[in-house]
């Protein structure tokens, strides 16, 4: 074997994986770019910060704690790396960054468990200091014992819209509302999909009902208008489902539309990628047991397709079984299937949430020309649209070249779905039509004085 195996990302899916490994006899690279593990579902609290599991995680608090437990015993069985980048991958190998030195990684095997990110629709107003994502608002929480604000509006829609808003009512925050661009009947017609799991049915419900009880004003089937501030967010402009104007005044604003698969490192892994209708995003094509068609490369977790962090654990593992068998070490069959049965009701849970809460594409043609949308490179929805129109740009690529949109510090990952849209609208063409962002080294900025890899 020509290398270790190396797992990118030491959440559910990167934990489990380099578990099964380890059960397996091998000692694998365990990369984080955190300082510790758990991803961002568990994540854990800085080192001092004594908060129980149940004040950081709720009803979750005995998976984390598990976790968090299988991932102590693992660092002495692997080659634990915290706080290292994994910048770009090239001929059976990754570039990884960690305190300024590069070091090139090859690899046997590459299991990436990169996870997801928040998904955001620009608005006017978004860029203002108090705003921030959902996750954003979640990490404040969890790793820095804060609120982002203490009167928040929580904007977009989604699962993870009610359960931070519903956290931040816990740790006593005054929740102004909570603003949803979904019709709720697009909650009942998705219920036959998200009844195969109607735990999470119910916890959701009940998330609801605290918010409600507390006298939170729940709105469905808004259109966000702008968020208004001087120097901070001061106030949502929304418009309700019988087009009546309404204004919320706060004193900060977490926005998020679901979750978007963190892929770059699956794309310069030269993964394939497909459109995924129901998502409305590209993602990287991998089987059942997460073999990405690329020889030795495998995908688990959020970073292939969104199903939470139960179904990455279980596809961490399967990944993880499905490596072993490709080079050469035996593998029970009844796991696998065990596994793949186990994750397909959460796999039908998914496309439910997806119907429940989709992506509201419909605002990006909305977004006046003024807007920014790449708030890297200060780009706004006009500047968008005439590289569509007046420059021709056919697909985002292009359009980037035209535009700058996703070349900033975040390549794409605020701006990059919510630009597609954009250009897609003012071209009056389905949006699988202009492509997706390519990934390019480095990911991530690095330090200027790294060193470079060999």
């Amino acid at each position: 074997m020509a290398g270790p195996v190396i797992v990118v990302g030491a959440g559910p899916a990167g934990i489990r994986a380099a578990e099964r490994l380890v059960e397996a006899g091998l000692r694998p690279v365990l990369i984080e770019e955190s300082a510790r593990d758990g991803g961002q579902i568990y994540r854990r609290q800085p080192e001092g910060f004594t908060r129980p599991h149940e004040a950081l995680y709720g009803s979750e608090a005995a998976k984390a704690r598990a976790l968090h437990a299988a991932a102590e015993a693992l660092r002495p069985r692997v080659d634990w790396r915290p706080e290292t980048l994994v910048w770009a991958a090239r001929d059976n190998a990754l570039l990884v960054n960690a305190a300024g030195r590069s070091e090139s990684l090859p690899y046997a095997a590459l299991i990436l468990a990169t996870g997801a990110t928040d998904r955001v629709m620009p608005l006017p107003g978004w860029t203002l200091p108090g705003v921030t994502t959902l996750g954003g608002a979640q990490i404040a929480l969890k790793a820095q014992a804060c609120t982002i604000g203490a009167r928040p509006v929580f904007l977009g829609t989604g699962p993870l819209l009610y359960l931070v808003a519903w956290q931040y009512l816990k740790a006593g925050a005054a929740v102004q509302a909570v603003l949803d661009t979904s019709p709720f009947m697009k909650r009942v017609e998705a219920l036959p999909w998200m009844l195969a799991r109607p735990g999470l049915v119910v916890r959701g419900w009940t998330y609801t009902r605290d918010l409600q009880k507390a006298g939170v004003r729940i709105a469905t089937g808004i259109m966000p208008v702008a968020i208004e501030g001087d120097d901070r967010a001061a106030a949502v402009r929304w418009r309700d489902a019988t087009g009546q104007d309404h204004r919320t005044e706060c004193d900060a604003v977490g926005i998020g539309y679901g979750l978007r698969s963190e892929t770059q490192l699956a794309d310069l892994a030269r993964c394939a990628f497909a459109f995924d209708a129901g998502a409305r995003q590209w993602l990287p094509v991998a089987d059942e047991d997460g073999r990405a068609g690329v020889p030795g490369v495998y995908l688990a977790g959020d970073g292939a397709q969104v199903r939470g962090a139960d179904a990455a654990e279980l596809a961490g593992r399967l990944a993880a079984c499905a490596a072993l068998r490709d080079l050469g070490t035996a593998v029970d069959e009844i796991e696998m299937v065990t596994l793949r049965r186990r994750l397909a009701p959460m796999t039908r849970f998914r496309r439910g949430l997806e119907r429940a809460f989709p992506w509201p594409a419909n605002l990006a043609a909305a977004l006046p020309d003024e807007a920014l949308v790449c708030r890297c490179e200060a780009i706004t929805a006009g500047t968008l649209r005439r590289a569509g129109g007046e420059y021709g740009a056919p697909e985002v690529n292009r359009a980037k070249a035209f535009s700058r949109t996703g070349m900033g510090r975040c390549q794409g990952r605020m701006c990059g779905l919510a630009a597609a849209e954009v250009l897609a609208a003012a071209r009056g063409e389905p949006i699988e039509a202009v492509g997706r962002l390519r990934g390019a080294a480095p990911v991530k900025p690095l330090p200027v004085a790294t060193e470079a890899a060999p």
